[in-house]
């Protein structure tokens, strides 16, 4: 009895085994394919001109060309570029993590008639496609005098933060004890009071998630500014590599070299604060 018992768990422990190392062998050959394209981008970046259309051209250039970064970059004004979009990316993140745990935070710990129908009423614009509300937004900011500079990019930022981080941050927010706010509210706290001393101190891995997640979205936005951007020293990264594929579109060394160089920021913070990506999608699926 107990041999067969042996025998059945190595049998099982063997078809785990076989099983997951075929999921990580899978992984490993798909990670593998959906790399090509940015290897062979990261090649073409560092390859001689005369070299980039030859058909039996080699994955490792040699020489390597350095140069080509330098040179890609001040084409065009990247360095104004870089500049716009460092003041959007930025201010949009501080606008989003403050105004959107302003609101999840009366979502979540204060009583109000209405609150899960109007709960509902956010969450139901995140099924709203973006097109729908296009040609109103523009309208409006064009009354405003707003077309070709940063605001309209910058201003909706603190208007509540977005449906998403909204939920993210409610969610968050109900799993603080409420002995926590009673303790506050006995020491004197107003509600905004425990919202800056209680709750934010304690929500600092669910605010991380959604700055990260506000710097990937404002840092790679191409549909603003197209929409609102019109001059040259007001167009943001995502923009000006379109503009310098219209204008130098044949010369791809250097086109992927500002490609690689725009990449570079997303893909430092997406390695570096991975955690909270994960952490995120845990958040918004897992709690409350």
């Amino acid at each position: 009895m107990s041999i067969a018992v042996r025998t059945s768990d190595r049998k099982i422990r063997l078809w785990r085994d076989t099983r997951t190392g075929l999921t990580y062998a899978v992984l490993v050959g798909l990670s593998i394919v959906f790399l090509i394209p940015f290897f062979w981008m990261l090649s073409t970046s560092l390859t001689d001109a005369g070299k980039v259309i030859i058909r039996d051209r080699p994955w490792i250039p040699h020489p390597m060309v350095w140069r080509n970064y330098p040179e890609a970059l001040t084409v065009l004004p990247f360095h104004l570029f870089l500049k716009n979009t460092l003041i959007v990316t930025l201010s949009c993140i501080f606008g989003q993590t403050l105004s959107a745990s302003l609101v999840a935070f009366g979502f979540s710990r204060m009583r109000f008639p209405g609150r899960n129908a109007l709960f509902i009423l956010v969450l139901s614009t995140m099924m709203l496609p973006a097109q729908v509300t296009m040609i109103p937004t523009f309208i409006l900011f064009t009354k405003l005098r707003w077309i070709d500079t940063l605001k309209p990019l910058i201003v909706p930022a603190f208007f509540g933060g977005g449906a998403f981080f909204i939920f993210l941050l409610r969610q968050f927010f109900m799993t603080i004890p409420n002995e926590l706010e009673d303790a506050a509210k006995i020491d004197g706290c107003s509600p905004l009071g425990i919202y800056w001393n209680v709750a934010l101190p304690l929500s600092k891995p669910a605010l991380a998630t959604v700055a990260v997640f506000s710097f990937m979205a404002h840092w790679n936005d191409f549909m603003g500014p197209l929409i609102y951007i019109q001059s040259m020293e007001n167009k943001t990264l995502a923009l000006g590599l379109y503009s310098f594929r219209s204008l130098h579109g044949t010369e791809y060394h250097l086109m992927m070299a500002a490609a690689i160089a725009v990449l570079l920021p997303v893909l430092i913070i997406f390695f570096s604060a991975q955690k909270y990506f994960v952490k995120g999608i845990i958040l918004s699926g897992l709690k409350g």
